[in-house]
């Protein structure tokens, strides 16, 4: 695609166009504004050309159906300076350590900084450890000029109501100083009618991590409750329910899996952050760890059941039910996926390990390790079934006359409990039912 743009365009580059950077990039076209998308993946940038994106965000095909003519696709920065620049690569932890890998973040800078005049507003919206902006990104801007428009101004929506929520919630803009804040609050503007100007980068770097942090454990408790009332014999949903009924206090969280890739590394970027400041931040460690132990249980609950029937492992089938990290809204965003800690544990132990998911590709699931199957043929065949998912999809009044004839069941979300939970030959199992 020819990226030879006029000085005059005045565009806004948008590097990175997965699910942070390409709603963005049309919400921007949408309101006005002259869009080059810049990504290093040539199957990414064929999908957004060709208006089918590789991942499912509900309006995102219409929207960039109606913005062709003002949005560009390419891998590399145009040679007309850009007016404004938005970074929106991934920051993925690193295997083994949780810590934010910044590559893609250094390599993005690198790839601009030599490139823009001292008007250029800079907006990191990567999610970064605190002192991301301070420490790595501004010494690369002013090799270049001495006062660099930096700011950072988080990105807070979730997958399947992203284009909603980059129009309504309010956007939090840290700057350099003043000057940089500003520059991004207007560049922002046409698509987020409300914004927040904070002290400092660090400021707003902070504040996202928090948000997801608490968000982690809020969640963290729900599972909480839920292990203490399986050890006491209980049902965690009763004690939950009843404890929020008409009550005036904050609501106790369902029990269930917390995953997604904000809520699987934020926490630890906060952790880091602490430290580094000589502060253990416990409540947040152990919620995160609490968390990731629920898949694990999961998969216990499952084999112990087998083996008390005395099943052979090698021999059973197990379809799991749900690989997307979250069914509601629904996404096919597999990244920090309850399904990956299970396919992990159970890979190579049993027979067949099927995957199913109303939204993710089969050859996704496939890529994961599992065999994909559709859902009423592999309940027929399933020894064991784990439900991870509440996608509005497997609310199926009918599935006892699905499974077969004495399976185990999991189900993180109690989604079958209605119809399985007293059903004859079926071992059923929920997270939080003692």
């Amino acid at each position: 695609m020819d990226t030879k743009l006029s000085p005059d365009d005045g565009y806004t580059a948008v590097i990175g166009l997965g699910y942070v950077g390409l709603p963005l990039a049309a919400a921007l076209a949408a309101a006005g504004s002259r869009v080059v998308g810049i990504d290093q993946d040539p199957a990414v940038r064929a999908a957004v050309e060709a208006g089918t994106p590789l991942f499912r965000e509900p309006g995102l095909p219409e929207l960039l159906a109606e913005v062709s003519d003002r949005f560009t696709v390419t891998d590399k920065l145009p040679d007309a300076r850009p007016g404004a620049v938005i970074v929106c690569v991934g920051t993925p932890p690193e295997p083994g350590t949780n810590q934010a890998d910044l590559t893609h973040l250094r390599s993005a800078v690198g790839m601009f900084a030599h490139a823009l005049d001292a008007h250029c507003p800079v907006v990191i919206r990567s999610t970064v450890p605190v002192g991301t902006c301070r420490e790595v990104v501004l010494p690369e801007l002013k090799a270049h000029q001495d006062a660099p428009l930096l700011a950072f101004c988080p990105e807070r929506t979730i997958q399947g109501r992203a284009l909603a929520e980059i129009r309504s919630l309010p956007q939090i803009i840290g700057g350099l100083d003043q000057r940089a804040a500003a520059a991004a609050s207007r560049l922002l503007a046409p698509v987020v009618p409300e914004r927040i100007t904070v002290s400092s980068l660090e400021t707003a770097e902070m504040i996202k991590l928090v948000c997801n942090s608490h968000t982690d454990l809020i969640y963290g408790f729900g599972n909480e409750v839920a292990l203490i009332a399986e050890a006491l014999g209980l049902d965690a949903s009763e004690v939950i329910a009843s404890a929020n009924l008409r009550y005036p206090r904050p609501d106790i969280a369902r029990p269930g899996f917390v995953g997604g890739s904000c809520l699987v590394k934020d926490p630890y970027m906060l952790l880091d952050a602490a430290r580094r400041a000589g502060h253990e931040a416990t409540l947040v460690a152990s919620a995160r760890a609490l968390n990731e132990r629920v898949p694990e249980h999961a998969v216990q609950q499952v084999l112990t059941a087998l083996a008390a029937r005395g099943a052979d492992l090698a021999d059973a089938t197990v379809i799991v039910c749900g690989i997307a990290y979250k069914g509601r809204p629904e996404t096919d965003d597999v990244r920090g996926s309850a399904a990956t800690s299970v396919q992990n544990l159970l890979a190579n132990r049993v027979a067949r390990l099927l995957g199913h998911d109303f939204v993710v590709a089969d050859t996704r699931v496939s890529a994961m390790g599992f065999e994909p199957s559709e859902l009423a043929d592999g309940l027929s065949k399933a020894d064991a079934v784990l439900l991870l998912s509440d996608h509005p999809g497997y609310a199926l009044p009918d599935v006892a006359g699905l499974l077969a004839s004495s399976p185990i069941v999991f189900d993180m979300w109690g989604m079958w409990e209605d119809a399985l939970a007293d059903t004859a030959g079926i071992e059923y199992m929920r997270l939080g039912r003692g």
